[in-house]
């Protein structure tokens, strides 16, 4: 037996060595995945506010990149249910290369229609690029996995950095077609996000159960309503103001690499608390993190409203992403405890479907509020939806999860 020790030790330290290896590589796909979101997020709304005849549409190919980010949730769960991880990642990846394409052909046409049609298979592939988070927390132990699934939403960190850089140096290079070129080069990102999936360890298909547990049993759970809702506020909340911010900007007199450089700023401050989110969670608790996160919002709208310069922009702008971290973080490991094994892809799958749809809406919101209504009414719109995320954890009694 004593014998038997030593070998133990050396293959728990390979498993362990290979979970942390699978989680980076999820770190680096989702950091290039997300790079291509950061920006479209800095040209978008700029993008379409010179295409589209009506410029309360100036959101719409945001707008419509969400709902089909909300639409990947039920068939990336299908796909990944029946063929395991790495095949639904695969038709991510291809489906955002896809769209930047797409967009490229829009912007050198100078057709809006066309541009929008991007939206939506550049939507379905950063919808599935979602789920490297879960890919994360199913390779990762019980005690690593708050920690994992915040480094690998911490990739988010290369992209905040890269994304908006790649804006600024790339926007003229197919001159006078602007933003052609960084499109262009936008699409070969998730062809290198293929070469990462060729060497990672994923796990296979779950096996399914002789009798599924009911998606509506699923939903009622208060864990899981209070992971989701608490998600949704998250991303809608976020994107509500993040997505108009460039427009505003411009109508302050400031150029595209000032607002890119806000987003940026944003992004940063969205994916680089995750290096010690999990441990901040470990340490104390879930739910005071994401009052935390909450109460960071409230300082945002605050920052937002007392004046126009680009610090004003900047720091609200970072507030924003920290808040937004502290709030999806917290919701996601919200969600582990809310679903059983067999329950998990159909219990992610739901979820998205309900945070992306929510972050769809507030997409096409934040444009025609913005225009219809100004900057300061998109700003106080945040408060009600964050009041109601807190009160949703603060009062949820301790349940046994379904973990």
């Amino acid at each position: 037996m004593a014998g038997t020790e030593p070998a133990d030790a050396v293959g728990n330290a390979r498993a362990d060595a290979e979970m942390r290896r699978t989680v980076w590589l999820m770190f680096a796909c989702q950091a290039l995945m997300n790079a291509s979101v950061v920006g479209q997020v800095a040209m978008s709304a700029l993008i379409g506010h010179s295409l589209a005849s009506d410029k309360a549409l100036a959101t719409l190919p945001m707008a419509l990149q969400m709902a089909s980010t909300m639409a990947a949730s039920i068939p990336a769960g299908l796909v990944f249910a029946r063929l395991g991880r790495k095949a639904g990642f695969v038709l991510g990846a291809l489906g955002a290369c896809l769209g930047s394409l797409t967009f490229a052909l829009g912007v050198w046409q100078g057709d809006f229609l066309l541009y929008c049609l991007g939206a939506i298979p550049a939507g379905l592939g950063f919808g599935i690029s979602q789920h490297y988070r879960f890919a994360a927390a199913e390779v990762a132990t019980p005690a690593y996995r708050p920690r994992a699934i915040s480094l690998v939403m911490a990739g988010g960190v290369l992209s905040a950095i890269f994304g908006p850089e790649l804006v600024k140096h790339s926007r003229d290079m197919l001159a006078p077609f602007l933003f052609l070129g960084t499109y262009l080069i936008l699409a070969l990102l998730p062809l290198v996000c293929l070469a990462l999936l060729s060497r990672a360890k994923l796990p296979p298909a779950p096996p399914r159960p002789k009798v599924a547990t009911p998606i509506g049993e699923i939903l009622a759970r208060p864990a899981f309503l209070t992971a989701a809702i608490t998600g949704a506020v998250a991303y809608g909340t976020m994107n509500l103001v993040m997505t108009s911010t460039p427009l505003e900007m411009m109508l302050c007199g400031f150029g595209v690499g000032a607002s890119a450089t806000v987003i940026q700023l944003h992004a940063v401050s969205m994916f680089a608390p995750g290096f010690v989110t999990g441990r901040l969670i470990a340490r104390f608790g879930v739910r005071r993190i994401i009052a935390a996160g909450a109460l960071l919002n409230l300082f945002c709208v605050a920052v937002a409203l007392s004046g126009r310069e680009f610090g004003h922009f900047s720091v609200a702008l970072m507030l924003l992403g920290l808040g937004w971290n502290f709030m999806f973080v917290g919701a996601t490991s919200l969600l582990a405890e809310a679903h059983r094994p067999e329950e998990r892809v159909r219990a992610q799958a739901a979820n998205d479907f309900i945070v992306f749809g929510t972050v769809a809406c507030t997409a096409f919101a934040s444009g025609a509020i913005h225009a219809q209504a100004g900057w300061m009414v998109l700003n106080l719109a945040l408060l009600p939806a964050v009041g109601l995320a807190l009160l949703l954890v603060l009062l949820q009694a301790r349940r046994p999860s379904a973990a």
